[in-house]
């Protein structure tokens, strides 16, 4: 079925994603894809073209002006060329200065949800913001862990009465919500900051990472340790190769972004059966 379907829809530079979905009707003829970074979520929206890879997550998905050559970073820039642009459309919807919660509770991941169609990937990043609110972000911290338990607070911004979960359980609101989609969602865990211990840069993400695995094996949802792949990356470079790659302790500049896009691609390649590979690009690594 995916033959046939991309014979159908090549010259409209679109494909399907997966042996598993099969729309009713071929798609109109639509210019090439590309990414769609989402700086302000109020603009108007181009039409989605299917099948698509939404990028969903914070500053470390989603960040850095102009080409990325100053200053912060996100490595979702760096992700959407390694993807065949005839193959898969790839919008990046992440948004800086959001938790797991926070892109939840402003509407962001209403709006993804509006356009996804079946067979439509999403993969969700989050854990560098859900620890801590912040003077622009006053309203995002979540419960530590992958719980059930709840905390009822009272909004700094609202000022009304909210429960708040965990990350965990956030992170499988994403999948529940995609599913009923018919979307596939992949779950990364946090790259590492650049914090080192002895020579070596610490993992884990203060817990983050696993609790990222946790979720994606609860909900069903595939996953890559982007933060061990990465991790490993920056061991074998050593910490003083790995210091220009990162713009600040938490941010990386275009070739820490670049390092953990390659690394994403990794993960996806090291999944079983997992038909987005086919939608990398040629000769991507």
């Amino acid at each position: 079925m995916r033959n046939s379907w991309r014979n159908a829809v090549c010259g409209a530079f679109a494909v399907t994603l997966m042996a598993t979905m099969c729309p009713a009707q071929a798609p109109t003829a639509a210019p090439p894809a590309r990414a769609i970074p989402l700086a302000d979520q109020q603009q108007p929206l181009p039409p989605t073209q299917h099948p698509a890879l939404f990028l969903v997550g914070d500053s470390i998905m989603h960040t850095g002006t102009v080409d990325g050559s100053t200053g912060p970073w996100g490595y979702g820039a760096e992700l959407i060329p390694m993807f065949d642009a005839t193959k898969i459309h790839v919008y990046n919807t992440g948004l800086g200065g959001r938790s797991s919660r926070g892109y939840i509770q402003e509407g962001a991941w209403a709006k993804v949800l509006e356009r996804l169609q079946p067979g439509d990937w999403v993969l969700v990043q989050f854990g560098h913001n859900d620890a801590a609110n912040s003077a622009n972000y006053p309203d995002r911290t979540t419960l530590r862990g992958n719980i059930e338990d709840t905390q009822e607070i009272e909004s700094p911004v609202t000022h009304q009465k909210e429960t708040i979960h965990s990350f965990g359980w956030y992170m499988r609101q994403y999948v529940a919500d995609a599913k009923a989609k018919g979307a596939t969602v992949i779950i990364a865990s946090p790259p590492p900051r650049n914090s080192w211990v002895e020579g070596k840069i610490i993992r884990g993400m203060d817990g983050y990472a696993a609790w990222a695995a946790d979720a994606a094996r609860q909900s069903g949802a595939r996953f890559i340790d982007l933060n061990t792949i990465s991790a490993d990356k920056y061991d074998a470079l050593g910490q003083e190769a790995t210091r220009p790659l990162f713009n600040d302790n938490q941010h990386s500049r275009k070739a820490g972004a670049k390092l953990n896009a390659e690394s994403v691609v990794a993960g996806i390649k090291g999944l079983n059966d997992c038909a987005l590979a086919q939608d990398l690009a040629a000769g991507v690594k």
